[in-house]
């Protein structure tokens, strides 16, 4: 070996070192983030357990601490101070951490601040003459809250677990096939080409494409479909269906982080850093709003006194109206059940094979009164079908079997589609001398017989006298030994849903449907007509498209949306321009899908309007939530500030609303 080769070989084996000691390092970091996890799961399941037990002790505290001061009246107030404080910090010690790590961190007015701040308040006025019963009332009151929150966990808590196990769609394991061994390995090791072998009941870990074996895949998780989809050899399939037959031998076309499992997940996860404008708003109001309720508190508590002439006599009392007040005040039932609805939201619709990339598109898509579609691959299959024979001089059989045989060795969609309508090729026909002529069609010798298919230019050519077809599509002649014998009518199939697509939007009350297609205009309009269109517009280039769709969006009416909905490369940047970008995530390229806002994951157009019901319905209940936690506050306010309401009823125009609202949010996960 040369100095050279054994430096090339020693430079070699380094790299390799190298690149297994990274592997090790990541497969060490992906195992302490799964601890992680572990923790972090374990942690939240164990949430609620220690919250009830702390209101459990809280509670026995609290009635200890009330009979012992019924059963000693004579204790002084700071005597009585004592015993309640030590239910009060049973009940509210984490409150009161919570409340001094915001401060410290600059977020001052919050719940755990007011609540501190309430509660501390009422304790104080426990001194004053006859306002003892305040002490019970403090402790009461942090434990009214902390069963809200209780509550709030558990609601949250099942509304996340929900989201979730409908989301839980990607393997741990994939079985690949490495020196004649099938080894178990975790899905990021698998590189793309590989072969991985896939048991009935298992995930399918990654995108590829079926080698070997038949089976039937369970794909609701994908796409919300029941009806199990068969594949075989040769066939495409998609990361998170389900095996739920044969063994399959796949090879891996994408990596595991580019795969359709990963992608869905990502995209729901990350949904929620797009924020509607309802969320924005909450959160925008929840900035200003309690700053100011808190000013407004401590003027309640001062001026009112102040005016009486006996500030010392009256402060007691108006204190209490002014923590009561505070108390009322937060607006976390905002803050938490709106976010948590269009979470929800999101979740029921990836359920149903809608991917929604964030809650702000929601919105959107609930105000859409122009559809704007893509017609190959959209609203139509995108290959193309024989759908009439017209023979001449023979059956249509014959005719058929004719086309297909001279066809026999092409690769054009044309011919696929004439040898996928024939069915069996092999029935000992013979086929010589064939030869493809340019912009005419295919010539060949079928047991001895001079075959031409082709377009009309070859018929003039042969010399056969063809027929014209009003049919809209492709259509084509066949000629044999000069004589026509009839033609065969192609076209680009529609979608067995389409028509549904258009009349379910119309019944939402779309007010205009579209079509554009760089498609013949007359194969435009016979879709278009068959498809219950308003309107069409065909012969279009990409750039003709945005072009439209910039016309259509000045055209629209005011505070509604323009929906448009594509699958190829082409539509790319029509799908950013639009209002709504709705892509076909099976069949449609990942720029299409990378530029759009929503991915139907079964190609359905017809799921459109499902997504603008789940849409309409998941605002419908942000809204209830604020207009109701807005309606429950503003009574409580006024009446605090007139002393008509307890701190008891303040807690529950704060904590029980919160509880009502995230209930009401997580009504979204059941949308339909």
């Amino acid at each position: 070996m040369s100095e050279r080769e054994e430096k090339r070989a020693q430079q070699e084996e380094e790299k390799a070192r190298e690149a297994a000691e990274m592997a090790k390092a990541e497969a060490e970091v992906r195992e302490e983030e799964d601890e992680e996890d572990g923790d972090e799961d374990e942690e939240e399941e164990m949430e609620p357990r220690q919250k009830l037990i702390q209101i459990i002790i809280a509670s026995v505290l609290l009635i200890a601490a009330v009979l012992i001061t019924k059963a000693f009246p004579d204790l002084a107030m700071w005597q009585k101070l004592l015993i309640f404080l030590v239910p009060y910090a049973a009940a509210g010690f984490d409150v009161l951490k919570e409340a001094a790590e915001h401060i410290s961190e600059g977020e001052v007015f919050d719940e755990d601040f007011l609540m501190c701040i309430a509660t501390i308040g009422a304790l104080l006025i426990g001194f004053v003459p006859g306002g003892e019963e305040e002490f019970a009332e403090a402790v009461f009151v942090m434990l009214f809250f902390q069963v809200g929150e209780l509550f709030e966990g558990i609601a949250e808590g099942n509304s996340e677990r929900a989201i979730s196990q409908l989301l839980d769609i990607r393997p741990d394991t994939a079985n690949v096939e490495r020196d004649g061994e099938v080894l178990a390995v975790s899905p990021e090791e698998v590189s793309v080409g590989e072969t991985v072998v896939i048991k009935p009941g298992e995930k399918v870990p990654m995108d590829g494409v079926v080698l070997e074996g038949t089976s039937s895949l369970d794909t609701v998780a994908l796409t919300g479909e029941s009806v199990p989809r068969d594949v075989t050899a040769g066939d495409p399939i998609l990361s998170g269906c389900v095996n739920q037959s044969g063994v399959l031998r796949v090879r891996v076309e994408k990596e595991f982080g580019e795969s359709t499992a990963a992608k869905i997940l990502d995209l729901v996860q990350h949904a929620g850093s797009k924020k509607s404008k309802s969320e924005k708003f909450i959160s925008r109001f929840a900035k200003i709003y309690t700053p100011i309720v808190v000013f407004a508190a401590i003027a309640l508590a001062l001026i009112p006194p102040m005016l009486t002439g006996n500030f010392v006599g009256n402060f007691a009392t108006w204190l209490l109206r002014a923590l009561t007040f505070l108390i009322v005040s937060c607006p976390c039932a905002l803050v938490v059940s709106v976010p948590l609805a269009f979470f929800g939201g999101i979740g029921a619709a990836s359920k149903a094979g809608i991917l929604i990339k964030g809650s702000s598109y929601m919105d959107a898509l609930a105000k859409a009164d122009t559809v704007v579609f893509d017609k190959t691959g959209t609203l139509t299959k995108g290959v193309f079908e024989v759908t009439t024979l017209h023979p001449e001089e023979m059956d249509e059989r014959e005719l058929l079997h004719l086309a297909a045989h001279v066809e026999r060795y092409s690769t054009h969609p044309i011919a696929v589609s004439l040898r996928t309508a024939f069915g069996d090729e092999d029935d000992g026909c013979t086929v010589e001398q064939a030869e493809e002529i340019a912009g005419h069609g295919i010539r060949a010798v079928v047991n001895g017989r001079t075959v031409c298919v082709g377009n009309s230019k070859m018929m003039d050519a042969v010399g056969a006298k063809w027929k014209s077809c009003e049919e809209a599509g492709t259509i084509i002649h066949v000629a044999v030994d000069g004589v026509y014998a009839g033609h065969i009518h192609i076209s680009d199939v529609e979608k067995p849903d389409a028509r549904k697509a258009i009349s379910d939007l119309k019944a939402l009350g779309v007010g205009r449907t579209v079509m554009l297609t760089g498609d013949r205009k007359e194969v435009a309009e016979r879709v278009a007509a068959d498809l219950g269109l308003d309107e069409f517009h065909a012969e279009l280039l990409p750039a003709d498209k945005v072009s439209r769709v910039e016309e259509l969006l000045q055209n629209k009416k005011e505070n509604s949306s323009l929906v448009f909905v594509g699958d190829g490369i082409n539509d790319a940047p029509v799908l950013a321009r639009a209002d709504i970008g709705i892509a076909m995530g099976a069949m449609g390229s990942d720029a299409a899908i990378e530029a759009a806002d929503v991915v139907l994951m079964d190609d359905q157009p017809s799921k459109i309007s499902k997504a603008v019901k789940i849409s309409r319905s998941t605002l419908a209940i942000a809204k209830q939530n604020i207009v109701f936690a807005i309606a429950v506050k503003v009574a409580i306010l006024l009446l605090a500030a007139f002393g008509l309401a307890p701190m008891w009823l303040a807690v529950f125009g704060d904590t029980g609303v919160l509880i009502l609202c995230v209930l009401n949010s997580m009504r979204a996960l059941k949308a339909r």
